[in-house]
């Protein structure tokens, strides 16, 4: 199975303030739809708990210590093994949040990242940092929203 990340990034690699996503362009959410459909995707409790439902298309898999927790339409997972496990197979996304981010970044073959040309005072959450030498960059597309600048960036391990 391949394990792939998603994010969307600011310059200081933020991913999220308060709990939710620093930056929502409507291009951005296309993209991920697009790139994530039909395979898995691994999240952890509080990102799961920050959508509306289970994403659909898509087999959810919820990363969690609490051994009780529920996931409407989802899988539950109390371990990396267990939310691998989980997967029909193809590829695994991981999609956040930071935590699990950096429990996958070692594992991951390909990382999809939305590269922000912006930055955000206050973020809690961030990206972990990787060694962008192990990898091939390749820019897939551009755009803008409003004022602000993104590209959608595949980086390949080597």
């Amino acid at each position: 199975m391949e394990i792939s990340i998603i994010a969307a990034v600011g310059r200081n690699y933020e991913l999220g303030k308060a709990g939710g996503l620093i930056w929502r362009f409507h291009e951005d959410m296309v993209f991920f739809k697009k790139t994530t459909m039909p395979h898995s995707i691994i999240m952890g409790r509080k990102t799961f708990e920050s959508l509306p439902h289970a994403l659909p298309g898509r087999q959810n898999i919820v990363l969690t210590n609490n051994k009780n927790y529920k996931a409407p339409g989802a899988c539950v997972a109390l371990s990396k093994s267990e939310a691998l496990a989980c997967c029909r197979g193809g590829v695994a996304f991981i999609i956040g949040g930071e935590q699990i981010y950096r429990e996958f970044i070692a594992d991951a073959g390909k990382l999809y990242l939305t590269e922000i040309d912006a930055e955000c005072a206050g973020a809690d959450a961030y990206f972990p940092p990787f060694d962008k030498s192990l990898y091939t960059r390749s820019v897939l597309s551009s755009a803008h929203e409003g004022a602000v600048q993104f590209s959608h960036v595949l980086y390949e391990k080597r």
